[in-house]
């Protein structure tokens, strides 16, 4: 039986055909529904409602606005309905302050999916973000040297910073609620550094291990990948927050499955 499935999309994305719109790897599967004749039909905000049988709420901000979550509820089925909120101060369970006892390594990210990113595009007239202009007058306070301030303002994933130990963290960083500070645990295999990359669509899945000499392992810096098995911890973790459709990236630390972002409007650019 033939179906119709809606997009639901935050009111302000980029609309089809925009570079950025084209990006989301929600398309290709929208190309299949509709090759197999299924109809396919995006919505943009709450405004209109949009008859569907299936729902997919494809709100590409790391918090959802509660009336995306009231309006996507209306449908009988709702792919992804109940994921509010996937900044990594909500999920991650290495999050290091500065009166803990570790003393290893950490890495300094976004607190927000992408360093912010989605939220920047989003933004009316490309005027610099809240979070955008409260990085800024951190990094004017900081008394941190000139050449070493810009890797905190973000432009995205790449630019995450790896210190020694806590103590080499600027405290302004653990006082900024954009920034968050967690244990670098990386996996490591033949010398290179490996990130696991886990997406997901109902009951299909794939999961890539991708390695590069850079401690930050995007997809425009790999150097090898292979196709691997996903770990059941992590597929354990999807079920326990709730996703019916996107990415988990993770690594192998010392046996242990370590969850370091998650992702519910996955694209095929670097880091999305």
């Amino acid at each position: 039986m033939k179906k119709t499935i809606a997009l639901l999309f935050h009111e302000r994305d980029a609309r089809p055909g925009s570079p950025r719109h084209d990006t989301y790897t929600i398309h290709p599967f929208a190309r299949y529904w509709r090759e197999a004749g299924h109809a396919v039909k995006a919505v943009f905000g709450v405004q209109s409602f949009v008859p569907a049988d299936l729902a997919i709420l494809h709100v590409d901000l790391s918090v959802v606005p509660d009336e995306y979550i009231e309006f996507a509820a209306r449908y009988p089925i709702v792919l992804n309905g109940g994921i509010r909120d996937i900044r990594k101060s909500t999920f991650s369970r290495n999050l290091v302050q500065p009166d803990d006892s570790y003393v290893g390594p950490v890495i300094v990210k976004s607190d927000l999916n992408y360093a912010g990113l989605p939220e920047r595009l989003l933004a009316s007239g490309g005027r610099p973000t809240g979070l955008a202009l409260r990085l800024r007058r951190l990094l004017r306070r900081s008394e941190v040297p000139r050449k070493l301030r810009r890797p905190l303002h973000f432009g995205s994933p790449t630019e995450y910073r790896v210190y020694d130990t806590p103590s080499a963290v600027p405290p302004e960083v653990f006082e900024s609620k954009d920034l968050v500070v967690e244990k670098f645990l990386p996996e490591m295999a033949d010398g290179l550094y490996a990130v696991r990359t886990y997406q997901f669509l109902g009951d299909r899945e794939t999961c890539m291990r991708i390695a590069s000499p850079h401690p930050v392992v995007k997809t425009d810096s790999r150097s090898a990948r292979e196709t691997v098995e996903p770990h059941p911890d992590i597929v354990a973790m999807r079920t326990r927050l709730k996703f019916d459709y996107g990415k988990f990236d993770y690594v192998i630390h010392d046996g242990r499955a370590i969850l370091l972002d998650i992702n519910k409007t996955p694209g095929d650019a670097p880091g999305r």
